[in-house]
């Protein structure tokens, strides 16, 4: 793929479609950007070895796709009027794009124009941050790169997945700089126009206390404070959707109960003038990644709490005024499950491994570059095997590290080997959009969301682009579904 060896040669190669000024781009012929010219643009905003450059160039494709009708969003309004029952009868899929990552959100876009499908959001996660090293602004580039290079229009939901505190640091001398680097993920976050992020301090869930209120106390009096920070870091115009968690997915499964002791607890430290969370994620026998055998592929005999899962929806709407409850860990579940999710009235679906392995273990996917990919795991994260894992297990398990290490390689893989495994992802995208019955919700989200018309700041953008990823957030262990 071409990439641009100067902010020079990018904004000559606009010429023909824009006028680029100093802080804004002037779209002169809209809908006749090339497609190429995008596809570089985005290599470059990735890979360029200058941060000026790359900078210049998710700015720039901001600015095209604004002109264009994509604008970052928050799903706020809609999931209010869920609440409300006003607006219904559908599962918005959460979809974590880890791998192959330009192609995999050009096939969400098909999927998604296709089906006239406007309730998606696209996220990443604590953890995702690091082992696929993409910092929040370069995800959120990408991402309207692929919406603007398959012509899709409309708000674009950018979500920070499980922006979750770690109970082994939190219960450490090290809870303060845990605290703070939340802190400091969730304002980078805002500022790279992530209008919706999920807080996860259900890692602080302490089962072993007396009653539920101290159970959760941790929980929600964290989850409360980190909702003001993004209530005062939120840009003018724009109320976030922010997502609680009352129970560890892997762990045990949620009840109402506890659902009303994190609500009520959230909703006592939180100031009136401040808005609460729209969504409450919880757990209904799921495990992120799935749950693996000792072969190395994952389990289909998940059960799945439906009842318990409906029940929560039902209560988080009707006494709490959200869209309803979250299903994490989804995607890996068998395909004939999903179309249970809007029966039951869950708002959300968060889903990703599935589509991690789809690329892994795709007929065309190189096996030399697996075996090197896999080779590189062996060296750097044998520390993670557990004494119980296989071999296989563990490969199943730690592949996900192998990402960013060999991020450049797997995008530099030959046109037609990328575009395989697009029209797999895609065939699978669209199936989990019918079966989530989001098709046709574009003329919704149309009448509840208004995408904010914010300029978009190029000298923030090439500050953001020289952002590293550190040795820590590469071995981070949280979640992601």
């Amino acid at each position: 793929m071409t990439m641009y060896q100067s902010v020079e040669e990018m904004t000559n190669a606009l010429k023909n479609v824009a006028t680029v000024m100093t802080d804004r781009v002037h779209v002169t012929r809209p809908g006749a950007i090339p497609g190429d010219l995008v596809d570089h643009l985005a290599w470059t905003a990735v890979f360029a070895p200058d941060p000026a450059l790359r900078g210049t160039a998710r700015w720039l494709i901001r600015s095209l796709a604004a002109a264009e009708g994509i604008r970052p969003a928050s799903i706020q309004d809609l999931y209010m009027a869920m609440g409300r029952n006003e607006a219904g009868g559908f599962t918005v899929p959460a979809i974590n794009v880890r791998m192959m990552v330009y192609d995999t959100a050009r096939a969400i876009m098909r999927a998604v124009k296709k089906l006239d499908a406007g309730a998606f959001i696209l996220e990443i996660a604590r953890s995702e941050v690091g082992y696929t090293q993409q910092r929040p602004a370069e995800y959120a580039a990408m991402m309207t790169a692929a919406a603007l290079r398959e012509g899709f229009c409309g708000p674009l939901f950018i979500q920070g997945d499980h922006v979750q505190v770690s109970a082994k640091k939190y219960n450490s001398p090290d809870r303060d700089k845990e605290l703070d680097t939340m802190r400091k993920l969730i304002v980078e976050e805002v500022e790279a126009t992530f209008y919706n992020i999920d807080i996860d301090t259900s890692t602080l869930v302490d089962l072993s206390k007396g009653t539920l209120d101290e159970q959760q106390r941790t929980n929600y009096e964290l989850a409360c404070e980190f909702s003001k920070l993004i209530r005062a870091r939120e840009p003018k115009g724009v109320t976030i959707s922010i997502g609680g968690e009352i129970g560890e997915v892997g762990g045990k499964n949620s009840d109402v109960h506890e659902l009303r002791a994190f609500m009520d607890g959230y909703n006592r430290c939180r100031p009136s003038e401040v808005a609460g969370i729209s969504k409450i994620s919880v757990q209904t026998g799921t495990a992120h990644g799935g749950f693996v055998g000792t072969d190395g592929k994952v389990r289909t005999d998940v059960k799945i709490d439906l009842d318990t899962l409906a029940q929560l929806s039902k209560v988080a709407r009707e006494q709490y005024g959200m869209a309803g409850a979250v299903q994490h860990g989804a995607s890996t579940l068998p395909l004939d499950a999903f179309d249970a999710f809007p029966r039951v009235a869950a708002c959300e679906i968060h889903l990703a491994t599935d589509f991690q392995n789809m690329v892994y273990d795709h007929p065309q996917f190189p096996k030399a570059l697996k075996d090197e990919m896999y080779a590189w795991l062996r060296e750097h994260a044998a520390d993670e095997r557990k004494p119980t894992d296989t071999e296989e297990q563990w490969l199943y398990k730690s592949r996900k590290k192998a990402i960013g290490p060999f991020k450049q390689r797997v995008w530099d893989l030959p046109a037609g080997v990328r575009d395989a495994i697009s029209r797999s992802l895609e065939e699978r995208f669209t199936f989990l959009l019918k079966q989530l019955k989001v098709e046709n919700t574009a003329a919704t989200i149309g009448r509840f969301v208004k995408a904010p018309d914010l300029p978009f700041d190029k000298d923030r953008e090439i500050v953001a682009a020289g952002g590293q990823i550190t040795a820590a957030e590469r071995k981070a262990e949280g979640l992601a579904d």
